[in-house]
């Protein structure tokens, strides 16, 4: 019996690899086995197409490649130049953008770049222009000095993390909370939505550099035209990170008010998450940062990986076909389907429901936190992450809620019948699970856990992952 193209490529990598190091062959069919036996509800992951996963695994990973197509620093990029040059081009198709950015290496690179770019574009100083004008290593320590100041203290309003914002908009853990004097925005605590009068009443007290929209567990769209309105009112630079909801904007589910990038100053997203590519990360602007966006590297970026630019290129590619946008309606049935099920069975849910991909349960209901949560659930095959609500009770580590997406499931071909399967999953185990001595103790019967990863495994039989690629 002869072997598909991609059963064969995978099966003859991992012999090569095995001949080296064999814990490492190991480890990677044990990933598959595992991915393929559970129900992945991670709203921040996917699974990538089997030609997006062979493009990084190739001699582009052997290539320097600093600085941008036909300007390298580094002789030889000819190659480079054209899958990074493909990558751009797809991406700025695929989403109407001026400018495409391809080089980040993940989504804090690409905000990074994002912030530095703002930076450099908008805060005027003599040393600034010198540094513009001349090079880094003619600058005098006083123009560093004054360079230093410049920069530094401006200004950021982004979204609060309890509600939904990211650890890059700001919050002091991360680079962007040392970078820029921060404020956050938070959400109504009635209706847990974003209230944008009190959004603009906070940009005008605060008068920040840059307005940051955008979440990693918000369950609702956003209104970009509206938070557009707001920056230009302080004069604010308006960023946009739309990292989770990318493939939504793609597949032309988030249209008008709701597509950020022609309401944005710039844009900033990973490539993995719904829009289904390698893990990566992207800039869009238009021509006005264009030039400080491409200085991304050597400026916040060490050598491009040019293997991922070629990933990236052809997950871009596959999202421009017809049948994405079909994709990214589905994932936006089965979420809304997911929260339907969940809250008929009594689950308290942050906003009541969703718009986006993503679900956001408030598991205080059930007497547990987030962290009894999550690993009760991945006793049982269910695969989420804990994740803060607003007003959280139990901080950011242990948190009272459970965030839950269906970008990876829908790729595996469930439909809304699956979903609500898997709500009657989740709550079964959250019901019987009962708190322990501390905030991450429980107690779930295990016979109980052993039933619930069997039916989930059962659900997915039909839906089978990665079904061309047999590693025998």
């Amino acid at each position: 019996m002869s072997l598909n193209a991609e059963s064969t490529a995978f099966r003859s990598a991992l012999e090569v690899i095995r001949a080296v190091e064999p814990r490492v062959a190991d480890a990677i069919g044990a990933e598959l086995a595992d991915q393929r036996e559970s129900l992945k509800l991670i709203a921040s992951e996917n699974y990538a197409s089997p030609a997006t996963l062979l493009a990084m695994g190739n001699w582009f990973s052997d290539k320097y490649a600093e600085g941008t197509v036909g300007r390298r620093f580094y002789a030889g990029c000819q190659n480079v130049d054209t899958v990074e040059a493909l990558a751009a081009e797809h991406a700025k198709e695929l989403f109407g953008a001026a400018h495409a950015y391809v080089q980040p290496h993940s989504g804090i690179d690409a905000n990074l770049v994002a912030f530095w770019a703002i930076l450099a574009d908008r805060v005027e100083s003599p040393a600034l222009k010198k540094a513009q004008v001349r090079q880094v290593n003619d600058l005098t320590e006083a123009d560093w000095f004054a360079l230093r100041r410049e920069l530094g203290n401006q200004r950021m309003l982004g979204m609060s993390l309890d509600a939904g914002g990211h650890l890059t908009h700001g919050f002091r853990p991360n680079i962007s909370g040392k970078m820029f004097d921060q404020r956050s925005y938070g959400t109504d605590p009635a209706t847990g939505l974003i209230d944008y009068d009190r959004v603009a009443e906070a940009a005008r007290e605060f008068k920040p550099l840059i307005l940051v929209a955008g979440y990693s567990a918000y369950p609702r769209k956003v209104n970009f035209r509206i938070m557009r309105e707001i920056a230009d009112s302080v004069g604010a630079t308006f960023m946009v990170d739309m990292a989770h909801f990318a493939g939504l904007v793609a597949g032309k589910v988030f249209t008008g008010d709701f597509d950020p990038v022609p309401h944005a100053h710039i844009v900033t997203t990973t490539t993995h998450k719904s829009l289904r590519g390698p893990r990566g990360g992207m800039v869009l602007c238009g021509p006005e940062l264009a030039d400080q966006v491409d200085r991304g590297c050597p400026m916040v970026l060490g050598g491009p990986l040019p293997h991922v630019m070629a990933a990236k290129a052809v997950a871009l590619a596959e999202a421009r076909r017809p049948d994405f946008a079909d994709y990214a309606q589905r994932i936006v049935d089965n979420a809304q389907a997911l929260a339907e099920g969940l809250v008929r069975r009594g689950t308290k849910l942050v906003t009541g429901g969703t718009d986006n991909h993503l679900v956001l349960l408030d598991v205080s209901g059930y007497g547990l936190t987030g962290r009894q949560a999550e690993q009760a659930l991945l006793d049982s095959g269910i695969v989420t992450n804990r994740n803060a609500v607003p007003q959280d009770p139990n901080g950011a580590w242990y948190t009272s809620g459970i965030r839950i997406g269906t970008p990876a499931l829908t790729t595996r071909g469930l439909g809304v019948a699956e979903m609500d399967a898997t709500a009657e999953l989740i709550h079964t185990v959250l019901s019987q699970t009962t708190p322990g001595e501390s905030k991450a103790k429980y107690v779930l019967d295990p016979a109980l856990a052993d039933k619930i990863s069997k039916q989930a495994n059962e659900l997915l039989t039909g839906f089978p992952l990665y079904p061309a690629v047999d590693l025998g």
